[in-house]
């Protein structure tokens, strides 16, 4: 039955980025909105809907490892495993907004969650207002400042929809998103109970790349659309709302208390390394792009994370 789930819930993530990203690339083409922030914003939030799901309902039921273990292992398992896949499919040309404000705020923000659960192991009220703070002050800074005209893309007339089906389409994107992340991570949860393991190893490993899923049917998606912006534009984007909107939201409705040491003694250490070799892969070949050797490479990090997490 669990095996069912998961391959029931693989095939509603993959009609879901499906929808979803059909709606972005309208979205983006009527409001004349670089397609990368839209990637960075309505297909961010939207793929990161069952990070949301997951780490409020654990943090609810008193599973706070769960919660902050679930997006520790998602931002992770975002760079590392699906930037990875996606990279040995195509290079991906990265753009100036990469190092303006893309990464620093993806570093700031990572940073950030590292300040409060290694102080005192405790993700306050005020904390999550001051991380919820700083994504819609970067929602309006990307709308504000960084809106511009897509000339410099080709425009499709049957990528403009109506707006009636823009919005079905977004609204099916992101239902079919939910459920089958549902689906998988039930599946998935059930399977790795079998086995006994740790709240904090199910949420590091299992449940971060079953909400993962979404983010990499989008991405794989986007790929095979040519919409490689979005592709980028929505890992990056992803990783920032799950910190900032994620547990800051979860953090206003509860307090987030880390209890497991090795979540902020380990966990969090490879999230800052996996983020910042992001900037070292694209400025050392100078080349401004990230091609199939960098997608080796993070692999090869994905995979040494999950040998020294479970070992």
């Amino acid at each position: 039955m669990n095996f069912v789930l998961i391959l029931v819930g693989l095939a509603f993530l993959i009609s879901g980025g499906d929808f979803l990203l059909k709606s972005a690339v309208s979205i983006s083409l009527r409001l004349r909105i670089s397609k990368i922030i839209i990637g960075m914003t309505v297909v961010s939030f939207a793929t990161s809907a069952p990070e949301l799901i997951v780490s409020i309902k654990s943090a609810l039921d008193g599973f706070s490892d769960l919660a902050v273990g679930n997006i520790i292992g998602s931002n992770i398992a975002n760079l590392g495993f699906v930037l990875g896949i996606t990279l040995l499919i195509t290079k991906i040309d990265v753009q100036k907004s990469f190092f303006r404000t893309d990464w620093p705020v993806m570093m700031i923000a990572s940073l950030l969650l590292f300040l409060f659960i290694s102080n005192d192991h405790l993700i306050s009220f005020f904390e999550g207002i001051i991380l919820f703070s700083c994504l819609l002050i970067f929602i309006v800074y990307l709308l504000v400042f960084q809106k511009k005209t897509i000339t410099d893309e080709v425009i499709e007339v049957n990528q403009i929809l109506p707006n009636h089906k823009t919005l079905l389409f977004l609204l099916l994107g992101a239902i079919g998103l939910w459920i089958g992340s549902e689906m998988l991570i039930n599946g998935a949860i059930n399977l790795a109970k079998d086995f006994g393991v740790s709240e904090r190893l199910i949420g590091i490993t299992v449940v971060s790349v079953g909400t993962s899923i979404p983010e990499l049917a989008t991405s794989l998606i986007a790929v095979l659309k040519k919409e490689k912006g979005i592709s980028l534009g929505n890992l990056v984007g992803s990783n920032i709302f799950n910190i900032l909107a994620v547990l800051g939201l979860t953090s206003i409705i509860t307090p987030i208390q880390v209890v497991e040491k090795t979540l902020y003694t380990h966990d969090i250490y490879w999230m800052l390394v996996i983020s910042f070799s992001i900037l070292l892969l694209v400025v050392v070949p100078k080349k401004m792009r990230l091609d199939r050797k960098s997608g080796i490479i993070l692999l090869a990090v994905y995979t040494a994370f999950l040998y020294y997490t479970v070992s």
